[in-house]
């Protein structure tokens, strides 16, 4: 027994920190902690400060000056473009990389002066995009530059900026796959032709899983085709040129253009400034909506710039990584299995002492990793974990005196989803009463012909194989994370995406309605066997708005949902005896537009429903899509 008793102990010292883990894991799956998490990694570049670039990249900004001295509206023509290559050259720069999108064709000869200065100096980018597929079946489409410039073979690479699930650019698209091959970067097409501009620059790169290798550069990837962008400053860290400031060479004789006061551009050319640099040209004025948030915050960031960062990081091999995740869990794991030996042995105050100092410290080590090792740690993470096993440690006191709390759960899990009980367990007041208008889907499930059933089979046998049924039933809606609202008679009303919200109620209602079918007809096969006689059922589904809540009396408690979008769905479950349908599933228009492509319908009709007077699109469910 004693022996018993100290396994016990010990698998619980294992156990308790590995589940920890494990919640901390899935909570950090949710964009909401992502989000901390991210905004907790952003504060070590804030926190570093500005970085110190070389003098190897400039940007030539289409600002707010370039607008007023050129009188022009966007875009200009293309003519400028042209003879701002031709005048870089003349400073006698290295590469011009264009943020600029020529994918529509202007007038033939503005496109072929662009192709033609281009294709003169040999050391041009020129940039282009993937648009990706928004739904599965819808092809990607390559925006390429115009054919003036593809025709002649310039090099081009796309700007695809894709932002985290907050909408901030961290890392850099090297590729994006379209027809099974990579189309890469305007970063990337940069770097591969920095030494000797060649056509077929794509076949030099050494593409894995882990890494790109272009040139002598081998650039670390995570999520297959990014990279993290190691980022040197806020927006304007780079040294910037006006546009106009280019084009001013007193030569310009073009419809509009003002001039400055000075010719700017031969002092740059003077000055040697712009000798041997890579230009990066793009607009940095907010009306071409083309500035993204980054980690250090402040005024959004042009894109243009953000091609620089990259460039500029990989120019100086300064790259940002990920610590080892499987090296990383196994630290955590036994760390966490020491502070929870720790905390189960100290007073709770000594312990939230601890747990403090230890987020300062974690936090402490992360930033020091950060700018010696440019390793990016867990932080948020890391003080979840710590916040929690000290949570759980406290508890573990009290676990005996939590034995009646844990029958009462489970007496009324029988009867409500666990999802209610822990919410009214958390909040008693739910148990007032009111109510709040939420979206959510409703499903109706009825017998047919109960009554005759019932007439033509003694009570017994009636309850019996109702209790079977019904017991079947609910425990799918409660796996699938509805609520059984209520029975009335032989109909089932459950509700999804109430009292818990879900990514996609009406994907659950659906999948709750295939799997009643399913496992009703081997009921019906089970039935058959034993002598008994199955009956069969529809079912009606249907979302939108309703007001929620615990709607019954003072005496009574009833969670429940009211109004025209419940009214529905026991119209749909109702006309499924005046439609042929496979499988007895009917949702409406409204259902369907919520997972329209994840499963297989039928359209049937457009119906008027009683208490209705707008006709309602009325589909059959068949299945779920694969």
């Amino acid at each position: 027994m004693l022996d018993q008793r100290g396994n016990m102990k010990r698998f619980k010292f294992f156990l308790y920190p590995l589940a920890v883990l494990v919640l901390v894991k899935l909570m950090f799956l949710f964009p909401f902690f992502n989000s901390l998490e991210y905004k907790a990694q952003d504060s070590l570049f804030q926190f570093r400060g500005l970085q110190p670039v070389s003098d190897q990249i400039a940007i030539i900004a289409i600002d707010d000056a370039s607008f007023s001295a050129l009188n022009e509206s966007w875009p200009f023509p293309r003519d400028y473009h042209a003879k701002l290559i031709e005048n870089l050259n003349k400073a006698g720069v290295r590469q011009i990389i264009f943020d600029v999108e020529f994918t529509e064709n202007s007038t033939p000869e503005s496109d072929n002066a662009l192709a033609d200065a281009a294709l003169t100096y040999n050391n041009v980018i020129f940039s282009g995009k993937i648009l990706q597929a928004k739904q599965a079946g819808e092809p990607s489409q390559k925006l390429t530059p115009i054919s003036a410039i593809t025709d002649q073979g310039l090099s081009w690479g796309i700007v695809n900026m894709n932002a985290d699930a907050d909408g901030f650019i961290r890392k850099y698209t090297c590729y994006e796959p379209f027809d099974q091959a990579p189309v890469y970067s305007i970063g990337v097409a940069s770097l591969a032709n920095l030494r000797v501009y060649q056509p077929d620059w794509e076949k030099g790169i050494n593409l894995s899983s882990t890494s790109l290798k272009v040139a002598d550069k081998s650039i670390p990837l995570i999520s297959h085709n990014k990279s993290l962008i190691n980022y040197h400053g806020p927006a304007g860290t780079f040294k910037q040129y006006s546009y106009s400031s280019i084009l001013d060479d007193s030569t310009v004789a073009m419809p509009g253009y003002q001039g400055m006061e000075l010719d700017e551009f031969y002092d740059i050319l003077a000055s040697g400034e712009l000798k041997d640099k890579i230009v990066l040209v793009g607009a940095t004025i907010d009306e071409l909506h083309d500035k993204f948030p980054t980690p250090f915050g402040g005024d959004w960031t042009p894109g243009v710039e953000i091609h620089a960062n990259f460039i500029e990081m990989v120019l100086t091999g300064k790259y940002l990584g990920m610590v080892n995740p499987i090296l990383y869990l196994v630290i955590e794991l036994l760390l966490m299995m020491l502070l929870w030996l720790a905390f189960k042995k100290l007073k709770p105050q000594l312990s939230a002492i601890a747990v403090i100092l230890l987020i300062v410290a974690q936090y402490a080590l992360a930033y020091f990793i950060f700018t010696q090792r440019g390793l990016i740690l867990p932080i948020v993470q890391a003080a979840v974990v710590l916040l929690i096993i000290y949570v759980a440690s406290i508890l573990s006191h009290y676990l005996e005196t939590m034995k009646e709390k844990r029958f009462i759960r489970s007496a009324f899990q029988q009867y409500m989803a666990p999802e209610l009980v822990n919410q009214l367990l958390k909040n008693p007041k739910n148990l007032q009463y009111g109510g709040s208008l939420q979206e959510l889907t409703v499903l109706f499930s009825d017998i047919r012909s109960f009554t005759t059933y019932s007439e033509s089979h003694t009570p017994e046998e009636t309850v019996n194989i109702l209790h079977e049924y019904l017991t079947e039933m609910v425990n799918i809606i409660i796996l699938n994370q509805g609520i059984l609202d209520k029975f009335v008679g032989d109909e089932v009303m459950a509700l999804f995406g109430t009292p818990i919200p879900l990514p996609n109620h009406a994907l659950n209602a659906c999948k709750v309605a295939l799997q009643m079918r399913v496992r009703l007809t081997e009921l019906q096969e089970q039935w058959k066997l034993e002598g008994r006689q199955p009956f069969d059922i529809g079912i009606g589904i249907n979302t939108g708005t309703a007001v929620v809540g615990n709607l019954g009396s003072q005496q009574i408690f009833d969670y429940t949902a009211i109004g025209d979008t419940i009214n529905l769905g026991a119209r749909l479950e109702g006309i499924n005896k005046e439609y042929n349908t496979e499988k007895k599933i009917i949702i409406s228009e409204f259902t369907l537009e919520k997972v329209q492509d994840l499963v297989d319908v039928n359209y049937l009709d457009s119906v008027t429903v009683k208490g209705k007077t707008k006709p309602v699109k009325i589909y059959e469910l068949k299945g779920m899509k694969e």
